[in-house]
């Protein structure tokens, strides 16, 4: 009993470690995130600065917003970003934003953080096909519907009711 105590302690210590890995940015020298990562880490003081910004200074569009059904129980999404990264820090936030305003679980959405480089530390993420940051990834019922791929094409509102009007 104590050996498989003691295995399910370190294990789980080590899952611990790996998230919200923060590392040096060789180019800049300052701080990033990289890997799996969750919400909280955005209030580093390395990060908040940016991060809190956006999300209190966006203007949702709630008429929009009104209009969009996201079920919790069948969908999901993934968001590949970079902290280094621009369009990153004013997309995410404002993103974050709209998913509290649907009062969208955060359980359902796996936020992976990737370096200049697109790699996410020890995490293979050649499934996702990345090419640009960021990459929102929505998924019904296990299968992707649409993505938001750098910037939205209308608004991330508008994107976001589009892609699950498709179901």
């Amino acid at each position: 009993m104590k050996n498989i105590l003691f295995v399910l302690f370190f294990s789980i210590a080590a899952f611990a470690q790996t998230t919200n890995q923060c590392v040096t940015d060789p180019k800049s020298g300052k701080p990033m995130l990289v890997g799996i990562c969750n919400r909280e880490a955005f209030q580093d003081s390395s990060f908040a600065w940016w991060f809190n910004s956006e999300y209190e200074n966006y203007n949702l569009d709630k008429e929009t917003l009104a209009g969009v059904k996201i079920d919790s129980e069948f969908h999901s999404i993934t968001i590949l970003m970079g902290t280094w990264c621009s369009d990153s820090r004013r997309e995410i936030p404002r993103f974050y934003k709209i998913l509290d305003s649907l009062n969208f679980p955060i359980s359902k959405v796996k936020l992976i953080i990737v370096d200049r480089k697109k790699a996410a530390a020890d995490i293979d993420i050649s499934s996702y096909n990345l090419q640009l940051v960021p990459t929102i990834i929505f998924y019904n019922d296990g299968m992707e519907i649409g993505r938001i791929i750098e910037t939205p094409k209308v608004t991330l509102e508008k994107d976001l009711a589009e892609i699950l009007a498709k179901k």
